[in-house]
This record gives structure tokens, C-alpha cells and sequence, in this order.
């Protein structure tokens, strides 16, 4: 650790910035102050900082979108959630999802410096589900995007599906024709995309990852292609775009299914001629960038509805390669299983633990509708709630106190309840369910499941076209 660690403090509450200052400052910290998220995006591409402690409610952009950007673009940046709204659940997502520690408001300037002065010493959360990895990925630079190579990552599992998988990812991997990976959410598509780019030549090149579903759609193609100044409201300086980041190395676009028609066509474009436009600028560049795509959706079914297009698909589709859920291989689920306690008594420095037989009988018999982050999850919180035992109990993990504690009651016996009989059927109900219990807000419902407001949107516009709602 740096002798002077650089500590980032993002919190609409400007009252609180001079508190932060003065308490860290005295204490051999540097520090830094910023009042909304996205301006510690701006900040974090001119500066690396060591630890984020943010607050969660936000006016533009939440604390738990903020970690999601960080844990994706800045990995070895540790972050802190700070929320005036603390529960029990709330907390073990956020830890799910790559927080280092999460903090409850009220608290003590002590209790804030012991908990800064600890995160600091903690390792990195982990935050690829199915991977196991030798080496841990490091920025190449300054606010870098970009990954290095990370050498010894590999998908865990034996069965047969995994196996042909690892069969062909030489193949995959040796050339610079795009790939299009599908796959239900939590399968382990970015970590086969991952695989793909540290297995091929452009290896020592970089890694850019860009999550289509959660960039705001006005933005979406900045992102992709970078703006000139005064392009628009808000550009207020040049913007460089993931395919001039991923000159030379790979380009994963996350969930492409979601960027809108004209966009779709902009891309095609840069497929075939190897060239991008800023926009508000008349001038191109060429770009050496090999793509690779992902999305959750039934493409045949997403093209024949018009919200994809077909010539897209072929060009992005020169290797089709499909994840399969866990249910379809659930002779690995003991593999994950053991790796995930691995991996959390080593995160939380606690004793080797293990799986009651109770528990594991459980694990494989679940149908696992949210795959392998789904399991991942449930880990994590045995690992917890086990406390000092070494063995992780089903009580553990199916506390009455969470929401998801009976996930194999049969929805059936209750005339009131749902048949859920397919992924699309509980996946239709837990959106329902969640905008219901959000009176009907978007956002909170997307922030309550950990999606994209866009992709409920889509969603939602899909039922009604199907004449599953009104």
C-alpha cells in the first residue's frame, strides 16, 4: 500500500467533504471530495485512487451503479458503501457485488477511520462468477479501462458442455473474427469472453468492456465511438470511445441486444470498413479491434421482432457460441460450490469451511435460475452467516429473514400463485413482483433485481406484444 493512500469521498452531502478532509487528511491520507457519481467517474479517469467510499442515494446515478463501473473498469480500486438505508439484505448485495465493506449512517469519525484503515488492508473481491485465476487482472495505466493479461484463468467445470467449450476456445481464440456468445444472465458469459482475449495474440493488448444495457441511450454511441467537444449538451471536453480504448486488443460489448436500430447500423459499419467517426466530427480513424458480443436474449426471436438486426448478427457471428445454464451442467455445481467457499473464507480470513450434506443435496437438485452468480450469491452468504463454524448449513444460506428463503416451494399448490414453468415465466414474475412492490417505479424495480431500467422497459414492451399483460 502506497505510504500516502489517495482516498476518493463521493456524497451529495457537500457539509460532509470538510469533515472528510480535515479527519484524513491529519491522518496521512489524501484526499479527494465529490458530490454525485458521475463525477467521480469524470475524476477516476485522470486519477487512480485506492479506496471509493461512497454514499448510496444519489440524485444522478446511485452508489450501486457507482460499483458496478468501478468493480468493472477500475478492479483493483476498493470501494466503500456508506447509506442512511441499511438492512441486513441491502448489505449482502452490495458485498455480492464487489464492496470491500458497507457502513450504516449514522457512525463515528473513529469508527469511519478504523473501517477506511481496514478496507485498506482487505483483499479485492473477486468479481467473475465460474473463474478461478492465478493472477489477478491490474489496470495497464492511470484510470485505465483496459485490463492486462491474466494468465491461468479457466473456466471450472467437467461436464461434458464445459468440455467442448475448452475444446474450442483455441480455435476461437487464434484468429481476430468476431464472436457472438449467448446465454441466460449469470452463465459466465464475460468470463468466456475474458478467456478468449488472454488466449489469443492480442493478449498483451487491451481489454475493453462496455455494458450496452446500462448506458443511458443518448450516450450509448459516445461511448461506443467518442464525441468531439461541443458535439452536444454536455460535452464539454473530447471523449475517446471503446473502440479507440481497445485499438489493437478486444472489444466486448455486453448485452448488445440493447443498443437501439441506429446505432446497429453505425456498428455494422465500423465492422466492415474498420473505421470510427467521433461524434461531431467529419474525420474517421481506423481501428484494429476484434469484437466480441454477448446478449441474454433469443436472438431468432429478437431479429424477428425488428430490435435487431439480422446483417448485424451474421457479421458479429462469425463463431455463435452458447453458454449453458447451470441446470444443463449440474455436475459442476459441487466444483463452483467448493471453489466460491474457497474463495470467500480467503476474502473474509476465515477457517476452510465446508457444505453441510443437507446443503449440498439442496445445491444440486436447485434448478438455479440465476445460474452461476446465482450460486456465487448463496455462497457468499453461507460463508457469512456460518460465522466462526466450518461448516455452512442450509439454515445459512435460507435464513426466513431473506426473501429467496424457500426457492423449491412449489408455486403450484397455491391457486394464487403463478405456474412458473419456464426461465421466461420467473423472470416475468420477479419483474412484476418487483415493480408491484415499488409502485410501479422502473428504476427502483430495476435497482431492486440488478438490471437496467432499459431492459425492463424492453421487456415490459415484449409482454404486452405477447398478450401476457395488458
Amino acid at each position: 500500500m502506497a505510504k500516502e493512500p489517495h482516498l476518493l469521498f463521493v456524497d451529495d452531502e457537500n457539509l460532509l467533504h470538510n469533515l472528510f478532509e480535515r479527519l484524513f487528511t491529519r491522518n496521512g491520507f489524501k484526499v479527494t471530495c465529490c458530490a454525485s457519481a458521475l463525477q467521480a467517474i469524470d475524476l477516476m479517469k485522470e486519477t487512480s485512487y485506492d479506496l471509493v467510499i461512497t454514499d448510496f442515494m444519489m440524485p444522478d446515478m446511485d452508489g450501486f451503479a457507482l460499483l458496478g463501473h468501478i468493480r468493472e473498469h477500475y478492479p483493483d480500486t476498493r470501494v466503500i458503501m456508506v447509506t442512511a438505508h441499511a438492512n441486513v439484505q441491502h448489505a449482502v448485495r452490495m458485498m455480492q457485488h464487489g464492496a470491500i465493506d458497507y457502513i450504516p449512517k449514522p457512525f463515528t469519525t473513529a469508527e469511519l477511520l478504523d473501517r477506511v484503515n481496514a478496507s485498506l488492508e482487505a483483499e479485492i473481491p473477486a468479481a467473475d462468477p465460474g473463474t478461478a485465476s492465478t493472477a489477478a487482472a491490474r489496470p495497464t495505466g492511470k484510470g485505465s479501462k483496459t485490463e492486462a493479461p491474466t494468465p491461468g484463468v479457466t473456466y471450472i467445470g467437467e461436464s461434458p458442455s464445459i468440455q467442448r467449450l475448452k475444446g474450442i476456445l483455441p480455435r476461437v481464440s487464434g484468429n481476430k473474427a468476431p464472436v457472438f456468445i449467448q446465454g441466460e444472465s449469470g452463465t459466465g458469459k464475460e468470463v468466456l469472453a475474458k478467456l478468449i482475449h488472454h488466449s489469443s495474440d492480442r493478449s498483451s493488448g487491451p481489454y475493453v468492456t462496455l455494458n450496452c444495457a446500462n448506458l443511458p441511450r443518448e450516450l450509448v454511441e459516445s461511448h461506443l465511438f467518442g464525441h468531439k467537444k461541443g458535439a452536444f449538451t454536455g460535452a464539454i471536453e473530447d471523449m475517446t470511445g471503446a473502440f479507440e480504448k481497445a485499438d489493437g486488443g478486444t472489444l466486448l460489448l455486453d448485452e448488445i441486444t440493447e443498443v437501439e436500430l441506429p446505432i446497429q447500423a453505425k456498428l455494422l459499419r465500423v465492422l466492415q470498413e474498420s473505421e470510427i467517426q467521433r461524434v461531431g466530427s467529419t474525420e474517421t480513424k481506423t481501428v484494429d479491434v476484434r469484437v466480441i458480443a454477448t446478449s441474454n436474449r433469443n436472438l431468432s426471436g429478437a431479429i424477428g421482432e425488428g430490435i435487431f438486426r439480422e446483417d448485424l448478427y451474421h457479421r458479429l457471428a462469425v463463431f455463435p457460441v452458447t453458454v449453458p445454464p447451470l441446470r444443463e451442467r449440474s455436475g459442476d455445481v459441487a466444483l463452483l460450490a467448493a471453489h466460491f467457499v474457497e474463495k470467500y473464507c480467503s476474502l473474509y480470513a476465515l477457517e476452510e469451511k465446508s457444505l453441510s450434506s443437507e446443503l449440498m443435496a439442496h445445491f444440486e437438485q436447485y434448478p438455479w435460475p440465476g445460474n452461476v452468480r446465482e450460486l456465487e450469491n448463496m455462497i457468499q452468504r453461507g460463508v457469512l452467516l456460518s460465522a466462526e463454524r466450518t461448516e455452512i448449513k442450509k439454515s445459512d444460506v435460507y435464513d426466513d429473514f431473506f426473501s429467496d428463503a424457500d426457492p423449491m416451494m412449489d408455486k403450484g399448490t397455491d391457486p394464487a400463485s403463478p405456474k412458473l414453468s419456464t426461465i421466461d415465466d420467473m423472470e416475468r414474475f420477479m419483474i412484476l413482483q418487483a415493480l408491484e412492490e415499488t409502485g410501479n417505479n422502473q428504476q427502483a424495480a430495476a435497482d431492486k433485481l440488478g438490471i437496467s431500467a432499459r431492459t425492463i422497459r424492453n421487456k415490459l414492451r415484449k409482454y404486452r406484444e405477447d398478450g401476457l399483460i395488458d
